[in-house]
């Protein structure tokens, strides 16, 4: 088993392929991160665009992190980047990370996120050892919660007004998957 996360797979599932990024994905991350929807469910500061330099900058580093897990999520029907899967965080001692995921517009209400979701998750299991994988998910995003409860991550408690949300305030569920729970189910609860 690899010592890190110094290996960045591609990993194929039947609606979507993770790969590592490439200098292609860098016009599909700037249509992304411009969505307003987008924006808001992945709780960033309203009107904060990431200049092109920037997010070249972050994007082309992010093969190379021996710390974490970044990995791109194309539609296999169109071969359009849509999205991203990450694991970081990394707790060696502990074997457990963060999971997080973003999908732009063309991405969602087809499968895709789940699948992302469902093939990371099993890698981070499988062939890095991970014990734990959580994550936070925001209130006002209903469709991402269902996508991780599908894959078999359970509520473990609310943190209660994390983000501001225009006048008012949203909680964050808190959620994981054991290693146990993987090995029983492979991504697939029943319920």
């Amino acid at each position: 088993m690899p010592s890190d996360f110094s290996v960045k797979p591609t990993l194929t599932g039947e609606l979507v392929l993770l790969r590592p990024f490439v200098d292609d994905d860098l016009a599909a991350f700037e249509a992304i991160l411009a969505d307003p929807e987008v924006a808001r469910l992945t709780g960033s500061p309203p009107g904060e665009a990431l200049e092109p330099a920037r997010l070249r900058a972050w994007y082309g580093t992010r093969n190379s992190q021996p710390d974490r897990l970044d990995l791109a999520v194309v539609d296999r029907a169109t071969g359009a980047c849509v999205g991203e899967v990450v694991l970081n965080e990394w707790d060696r001692h502990n074997d457990s990370c963060n999971f997080r995921t973003l999908i732009g517009p063309a991405g969602r209400d087809r499968g895709l996120g789940t699948e992302a979701v469902r093939l990371v998750v099993g890698y981070g299991f499988e062939q890095l050892g991970l014990h734990r994988i959580g994550l936070e998910v925001f209130a006002f995003n209903p469709r991402a919660r269902r996508a991780y409860e599908k894959v078999g991550f359970v509520a473990e408690g609310t943190l209660r007004q994390v983000l501001r949300d225009g006048d008012g305030w949203v909680d964050a569920t808190v959620m994981s998957i054991l290693a146990p729970e993987w090995a029983a189910h492979r991504g697939h609860p029943a319920g």
